[in-house]
């Protein structure tokens, strides 16, 4: 197969990890790429924004599959002009890639299949929102509308930071994706990713997962784009994995359906465990960055073979093979993540470091002949299994201590609520 990735972060070179290690890959592009993917495949410098010369390259370059890796080219409808096109490709149509890009859409979606997550209300001005505010009170989640790289969603635990939180959408800080905002109940619990592989009808289940969101140990500072993941996720038990399927991704996969606008590709679920059980957070419709790169080493099957049955409603034949251990990855980011920080610092050592059980993946790097640079704000991606949590921590910060970065930090905790439930 000859495939085109989609993407530039730490999930795309996990992806591109995982396809390079596929009996069926005769060659491999991603646009545009990074300091990691190239050492696996051919980065070219493609303006994905502009979907006609995507299309022009596929039919060029004789591209059998294209994997979109982020959200942005999805909810543009990257997807539909490739199909138009005649090109086989994994990631969900743009209406059905609404999913993410709008949380009222996602809202109205749950009311309609009966999906358990959060009261809310939805807001186009300030002045009706700020009332209901007032009404409801704190703790209390705000919600950007529409895509905001991660950072569109505040956790007031008081009345003024919700206050802030409504105006900082309406007043512009997210662009066009703060025009309407969705304020949101608190939920109460512990959080995991659940991920769904689908083509329409069929659902694959990947293995549960569970990010790290704050920028600092213990859970504390402001959200981030992710700091560290594992999977499995011990609280997903077997029972409550089976219950997510059945009240969540089930009836998502059969509300977008019956509309006449199938999902294909695959389906995020953020979950909160409540007392209650599991509710929806959100949906994203695509892998999780950082939770893709522990998936992609639990992995054991042919990535190619899951990807292409998805993108041509064959997924009911396959079934993906896993293995019996965990994965365990820790974000290096820049210094002053996730405010302003700066690009181009040297990194030293993360090249020697990958092995049977060890891999790092780039996320915001750059390769000048043999120096790899920093050029993002979560930069690295330093991924291990092991047979416990506690094992590929191990493994996983014996690499980063192995990295000479003084210009990147890391949390120092991931995986801590797995290993004291291990302990």
């Amino acid at each position: 197969m000859r495939v085109l990735l989609i993407g530039s972060g730490g999930r795309e070179h996990a992806l591109a990890w995982a396809m390079s290690r596929s009996q069926r890959l005769t060659k491999l592009f991603v646009a545009p790429g990074n300091g990691g993917t190239a050492k696996l495949a051919e980065n070219r410098d493609l303006d994905i924004a502009d979907h006609g010369a995507v299309v022009t390259f596929c039919q060029s370059e004789r591209i059998d599959l294209v994997v979109v890796g982020p959200e942005a080219p999805l909810v543009a409808g990257l997807s539909d002009d490739l199909r138009q096109a005649g090109i086989t490709v994994f990631g969900p149509s743009k209406i059905a890639a609404q999913l993410e890009g709008s949380k009222a859409f996602t809202k109205a979606l749950c009311d309609e299949m009966g999906i358990p997550t959060a009261a809310y209300a939805k807001f186009d001005a300030i002045e009706p929102a700020l009332a209901y505010l007032d009404k409801v009170g704190a703790p209390i989640v705000i919600k950007a509308d529409g895509l905001a790289a991660g950072k569109g969603v505040t956790v007031a635990e008081t009345l003024e930071a919700a206050i802030a939180a409504v105006k900082d959408c309406f007043e512009g800080a997210f662009g066009a994706a703060g025009a309407e905002v969705v304020i949101e109940e608190c939920l109460v619990g512990e959080e995991a990713s659940l991920f769904a592989v689908c083509d329409g009808e069929h659902i694959v289940l990947l293995p549960s997962a569970q990010d790290h969101k704050r920028v600092g140990d213990g859970d504390t500072g402001p959200n981030t784009g992710g700091m560290g993941a594992y999977a499995p996720a011990p609280v997903m038990t077997d029972a409550l994995v089976e219950r997510s399927l059945r009240e969540i991704i089930a009836p998502a996969i059969k509300g977008m359906a019956a509309r006449g606008t199938p999902f294909s590709g695959v389906l995020f679920a953020g979950l909160m465990i409540t007392a209650d059980g599991p509710k929806l957070i959100e949906f994203n419709t695509r892998f999780g960055d950082p939770e893709c790169q522990v998936l992609m080493m639990l992995l054991e099957s042919d990535v190619l073979d899951l990807l292409e049955a998805a993108s041509t409603g064959t997924l009911g034949q396959i079934t993906p093979r896993w293995r019996e251990e965990v994965a365990l990855t820790v974000v290096l980011a820049a210094k002053g993540y996730p405010g302003s920080y700066e690009k181009g610092s040297v990194i030293a050592g993360c090249d020697t470091l990958n092995s049977e059980t060890v891999q790092v993946f780039h996320a915001g790097t750059t390769r000048e002949n043999a120096v790899v640079k920093a050029n993002g704000g979560r930069v690295l991606n330093v991924t291990a299994r092991g047979e416990t949590v506690a094992e590929a921590q191990e493994r996983a910060y014996k690499a980063v201590d192995a990295i000479d970065w003084p210009e990147g930090f890391c949390r120092r905790d991931i995986g801590w609520r797995a290993i004291a439930r291990e302990s």
